[in-house]
């Protein structure tokens, strides 16, 4: 009998337990096991999560890519004897939904600030419709397409008319009307340009650009030979203790004026030789100062402008160009394609974490004459050349085409190439992988937005970007911010490499989640500022990547 009792007592226990085992254990009609996938269309027997699961629906419905897990993590009831008191664990629930976005790359060329392709912009006569190879020619040239900045040169004399006093009046209205057209500009001040010596008669003042106050106050000058055409002009004494006084006084009224200016890319520092490019190998009877004067002219140069980008010209070398880098006086060369290396030459201010910058030996279509001849004449422009010169050096500015036709022939013999390479030169953004996690509770509702960028581009981003991810409407109309903006600091995302970045959106239980509402998509921005951001201003720095809207923003599609 007391056998029978005990088998009889043991099943009322073993059916209690199971009582309570499914009273506080995982309930029924749940999705699954704890971690478990659920589909798209599954819901949540949670009541905890009733209310984010029906969310989750309408953002899981909208694309086959997207995948939606419901985790519950129901624990069981448990208790302790601790001081006679029982403890019963708070029950845990959560819907996770995941959107894997689809992601290709731009098809077109692509350009973008500080970086990219320049022609000549030597006044605003550029920009008039008369001009047929300007943007709004009748040539409807579309090199313009990749142009992202204007260079030119301008005479010393024509800013410095008299000691003391500088007239800006012109470069303004130049500097101005390429902002119009979103266009900075790469200066240079020339004291000197021998393609203006027509005869020996020809007036000074029309190649010698050096102020005439500065030879009233005693700076000295010599008579030269022009080797291509035999005729004498005359040449400043460029060791000069009262020439280099005012082109020092010249660069201090400069960098008082435009140093930090967003308008200007960068300034070569012009001050020595033929069309100030630190040699006279063209003038029998001149000769360039020490090294010793150069660098201390770097020097005086690196004082005075702290900000703006500062360029040793083309034949700054040897130690003078050592000691340009030091101060962070960046190279540029004007001898590519026609001269072998010299792409080389420029790796070192690449290695120094610098832009570099570049220019053929001549115009595209005078370059095609050469006969590959070394030494004594000059390799002919090749589109092999062109590629390797662009990324043997990591460039990040080049001149398309220096001739008066602004790239019309180089762009109509080559625009897939020219195209391609927009996306090639300098640095250039490219979303590898993005995808947007929610994850509902009974607390709130959060939304992650991950995502890799890479650089595929052959140089470092050398300003300061501004990353922004926003939920938007169908045409990129913000609607809330996901998360804080993100600083990319300037130089720090090298070419070649790829960064991930996070952004999140919290909202409160009970609360509408922006995230999971018909029509609404996610942006990425990249700006150059983050107060062009806050004042509501359209990005400037575009994507690599299918979806750019009409102000820039990149729109993610699932």
């Amino acid at each position: 009998m007391m056998e029978l009792f005990s088998r009889s007592l043991g099943k009322i226990l073993l059916m209690t337990a199971a009582v309570l085992f499914v009273a506080c254990g995982d309930d029924a009609s749940s999705s699954g096991p704890e971690g478990g996938e659920s589909s798209a269309v599954e819901e949540s027997s949670s009541s905890d999560v009733a209310q984010s699961s029906s969310s989750t629906k309408k953002m899981s419905s909208s694309s086959s890519k997207t995948e939606a897990t419901s985790s519950s993590s129901l624990q069981a009831c448990s208790s302790s004897s601790r001081n006679g008191e029982k403890d019963t664990s708070a029950v845990h629930a959560a819907d996770t939904t995941k959107i894997t976005y689809a992601l290709k790359r731009f098809d077109g060329p692509l350009s973008n600030p500080h970086k990219g392709f320049t022609v000549p912009t030597e006044g605003l006569w550029t920009f008039v419709p008369e001009f047929e190879y300007g943007p709004y020619g009748s040539l409807n040239n579309k090199a313009w397409d990749l142009i992202t900045y204007g260079s030119g040169y301008q005479k010393w004399n024509k800013l410095n008319p008299a000691k003391g006093v500088y007239d800006w009046t012109e470069l303004e209205k130049l500097l101005n009307g390429l902002a119009e057209h979103n266009m900075g500009y790469a200066l240079r001040v020339l004291p000197y340009s021998p393609s203006f010596v027509k005869g020996d008669d020809t007036p000074e003042e029309e190649y010698d650009w050096t102020p005439s106050f500065v030879y009233e106050s005693g700076a000295k000058k010599v008579t030269a030979t022009v080797q291509w055409n035999g005729f004498h002009a005359t040449v400043p004494v460029w060791d000069d203790s009262v020439y280099l006084y005012y082109a020092k006084e010249f660069a201090k009224a400069l960098a008082e004026k435009y140093d930090g200016d967003p308008r200007i890319e960068y300034i070569d520092i012009r001050t020595f030789g033929e069309w100030g490019e630190w040699h006279a190998s063209h003038l029998d009877g001149s000769e360039m100062p020490s090294d010793s004067i150069e660098m201390d002219l770097l020097d005086y140069y690196a004082s005075v402008f702290k900000k703006t980008q500062l360029v040793l010209p083309s034949s700054g070398m040897g130690d003078v160009y050592t000691h340009a880098l030091k101060l962070g006086i960046t190279k540029r060369d004007d001898g590519f394609i026609g001269i072998p290396g010299r792409p080389d030459s420029l790796v070192r201010a690449y290695e120094a974490n610098l832009p570099t910058i570049a220019e053929n030996i001549a115009g595209y279509t005078t370059m095609l004459n050469y006969t590959d001849v070394i030494p004594g004449g000059y390799l002919k422009w090749t589109p092999q050349r062109w590629v390797d010169a662009i990324t043997t050096a990591h460039l990040t500015y080049y001149v398309l085409d220096q001739d008066s036709d602004c790239g019309y022939n180089f762009y109509k013999d080559n625009k897939a190439l020219a195209d391609s390479m927009s996306k090639v030169i300098g640095y250039n953004f490219t979303v590898a992988k993005a995808e947007l996690v929610t994850v509902a509770s009974a607390k709130d509702t959060t939304s992650t937005l991950n995502i890799t960028v890479e650089n595929t581009g052959v140089a470092p981003c050398f300003f300061d970007v501004y990353m922004v991810a926003e939920f938007v409407d169908s045409t990129g109309k913000a609607l809330a911010p996901i998360g804080e903006t993100v600083r990319i600091p300037k130089a720090t995302f090298k070419d070649g490499s790829s960064q991930d970045f996070s952004f999140t959106y919290k909202t409160a239980a009970g609360k509408a989640n922006i995230a999971t509402q018909p029509g609404v998509s996610v942006a990425l921005s990249l700006y150059e500022s983050e107060d062009s951001f806050k004042k509501g201003q359209n990005p400037t720095v575009r994507f690599d990547n299918d979806g750019l809207l009409e102000n820039k923003k990149l729109l993610l599609n699932p």
